[in-house]
Order: C-alpha cells, then structure tokens, then sequence
C-alpha cells in the first residue's frame, strides 16, 4: 500500500539525514516485550522495533489500522480512564475499541487508584488485550494539578503502587510504563521512576525526552534515553523527535533503546510507517507520496472514521486531519482554512481540486510542526504535593462522568 516503494531516485531526506545508512544485516533485533516477565505465550516480538505513541484524538482504530497497514509494528490505543472503562462510558467504550484482525492488540490506561487499575486490567486481559501501557507522563496542568500524569513519577512509591496492581492482574499479559524525564531540569524522575516500575514487573520503560515543562518544545535529550538503558535491565524505549524514518536509527544507535516510540512525527504521515519498515529491513525507503496520492489517503483515513465516529463526528475529526495532510504543499496554505470547516468527506475533493496533484513531497515539509507547538509551561501541581515524595496514597481522579469526558478530552500520550 505504500506508493513511496514503488520509486526510486535520490533520497528524500532533510540535510539531517542524508547520509545516515540503512540498517545493517543483524543490526538491530526485534523488540521483545514481555521476556523473562510474562509466560512465553504473552511474549510478543515486534519488528521493526517500532511503536505508534498514544495519541488523545490521534490514535483510535481508524489511524491505527492505516498505520498498520503501511508497516508492521505496535499501534497503541489513544488513553482511556480506568474509571470511565468501569462506568461504561460510552466514549471510553469507543476509544478502546478494536477489530478481530488488530493483533497485537495494545491499550494504553490511565488511572491514579490501584483498585480501579486492577479491576480494569482484568477486564481488558479477558477482552483479549496483547500489551498494556500506562500513561505518565501526561503533561496538561488539568491532570498534574490533581497529582495525575506526569506528576506520578515524582512519587517512587506510588508509581510502585500503581504498576503493581496492574502487572499482577495483567497475567501473562506485558505492561508497559510511559513517562517523562520530570517535572523541569531541576527535578528529573525518570531514573528513579524506572527502577521503581521495573522493580514490580514492568516490561519496558518508555521515555518521552523532554520534562513536563518543556512540553513540545526544543528538541528531545536522547542523552537521558541512553542514561535509562544504562540503568534498566529491561527495555527503554525511546520517544521524541522522530520525524523521519533516519531518526529512528540514529536514536537506537546512540542510545542503545530497544525501541523507538514515534508521535506527532507520523501525524499526516501514516506511510511513515512503511518507510521505518524499510530502513530496518535494510532498505533504502522509496519516494513519499505525490499530493494526488495524498488527497486519496485522506479519502481513505476520513472514510475509517465516519465508520468508526459516525458521519457528523467522523467528518468533524478529519478536519485537524486534513491541515496535517496538506502541511508544506503549494497553495495549500489558501484553502486550509475551508478544509477546517468541511461537512461532507467529498468537501475534501472539491476544496484541493487546483492543487498540483503531481506535486512531490516537499522536503521542508518533513519536519514540519503539525500540531502541539513551542511554548513551554510553569508545571501545576497539588498544593504541599513535593513535601512528601514517599507518600503512595493515589491522588483524585475523575468521578463522575462528566468529569471523566473533561478529562479524556485534555489527557496525551505524554
């Protein structure tokens, strides 16, 4: 499905990455979740050694089986609330969902109560769930402000608590932990955090490069993803600025992770995932796809979620969609504001149709910001919440279900 494979010609490629070499033969070994933690019948191999980050709003089935399909690899669920899985809100029900042929099948959780986190686990685990990853590093001051996301791993001993009551009702099941380096540059977690989560049977630590309070901005401190492979003994995966396929090399050879986890770098860019495909197995990666070829996957992406949302929802979410799609093309920058107002899918059609559908991908295009700029934030946290840093009582979560809509709304993947 991919149509950059199917030509040749110089490589596409920022300066950045130009002349970094495709994998060598036995480089780089399949991602094993799961080894030496899990009985052998919920170890999963994952090659290439490449995960889809959980994504609020990003990363429901309609994105994730498009991913899938361009590339082999982990597509993780966008968060779901422990507590609004338990109350069967209809949303969470929906973020969750899945197809028969998604397999592995992996959720990413959020949940601040161990009670809440086990009953969950239990209930995914038996609804056939292949891996489990728990949120945080979840930076949005709605959910640090109540000690939640990022905010957990200043608390060791909660973190503990936490991954504890998940491992142990996951059975043979691989949980996974997500976080950031801390809170800012004065408070860094992350090492302390990671012993703690592998210390109860975590089977991988994922770590998203920056502090809460750098939010998105600058670049990614690759440096401390090789400092928590030195500590760990289990997996570290890395997260942060993987924009093209080349990067995800250049992560894994100067860091040693054993994965690389790719977030807003593939938004707009689902072929991404066959590029990565292509780098590991060797291969130099194929030409990106012309905007023709584009405007028929937006089709196709925009399509999946009417099926999954609805045709009025569905068509609402696709319009972040489509300024993602179009970022760096020629004139696109002059219709983008109708796109972001479509009320049918064939909208799309008609708004690009004096657009150069021969255009190739623009190359400054590849490293674009497409979503979740440069500011930087002062981390809100609970009054008192650093005096006590070995307390493990969970903090409040949302209750009811209205609180629970609020607050899947704000979460990300960190």
């Amino acid at each position: 499905m991919n149509p950059a494979s199917e030509s040749a010609g110089p490589r596409v490629a920022s300066p950045l990455n130009r002349d970094v070499p495709v994998a060598a033969a036995g480089e780089f070994s399949p991602l094993r979740l799961g080894e030496g933690r899990v009985g052998a019948a919920g170890e999963l191999s994952v090659w290439p050694p490449v995960i889809l980050a959980p994504m609020a709003g990003v990363t429901n089935l309609a994105f994730r089986s498009l991913c899938r399909e361009y590339g082999a690899g982990l597509y993780v669920s966008e968060m779901i609330t422990a507590r609004g899985y338990l109350m069967g809100n209809r949303l969470t029900a929906l973020l969750a969902s899945s197809s028969p042929d998604e397999k592995p099948r992996s959720v990413q959780v959020y949940g601040a109560d161990p009670v809440d986190l086990g009953e969950m686990v239990r209930s995914l685990v038996d609804e056939g769930v292949d891996h489990l990853d728990i949120n945080m590093g979840c930076p949005v001051p709605k959910v640090t402000r109540a000690g939640g996301g990022s905010a957990i791993p200043c608390k060791p001993r909660l973190l503990a608590r936490l991954v504890r009551a998940m491992v142990q009702n996951a059975g043979d099941v691989p949980v996974t932990v997500k976080m950031r380096k801390g809170i800012h540059d004065r408070l860094l977690t992350f090492e302390e955090a990671g012993r703690a989560a592998e210390g109860e049977g975590a089977s991988a630590v994922g770590l998203h490069a920056r502090t809460a309070a750098e939010l998105y901005s600058g670049e990614a401190d690759w440096d401390a993803i090789g400092r928590l492979v030195e500590v760990l003994d289990v997996p570290v995966l890395g997260n942060g600025d993987i924009w093209e396929s080349f990067d995800a090399l250049r992560m894994m050879r100067s860091t040693g992770c054993a994965g690389v986890i790719v977030g807003r770098g593939c938004l707009g860019r689902p072929w991404l995932f066959g590029e990565l495909a292509e780098v590991f197995d060797g291969r130099e990666p194929g030409r990106p796809p012309s905007f023709g070829e584009i405007v028929e996957i937006m089709m196709d992406h925009g399509q999946r979620l009417v099926e999954l949302f609805g045709e009025t929802v569905g068509v609402r979410q696709m319009r972040k969609w489509t300024a993602w799609y179009t970022k760096g093309f020629r004139g696109s920058a002059s219709v983008r504001g109708r796109l972001m107002r479509i009320e049918s899918l064939q909208d799309i059609r008609t708004i690009v149709a004096d657009l150069d559908p021969e255009e190739a991908f623009p190359v400054t295009a590849l490293r674009a910001m497409r979503a979740k700029g440069s500011k930087v934030q002062t981390v809100k946290l609970p009054e008192g919440y650093l005096d006590e840093l070995d307390d493990d009582t969970p903090p409040k979560g949302p209750r009811t279900l209205e609180e629970i809509e609020a607050w899947e709304k704000a979460l990300n993947g960190g």
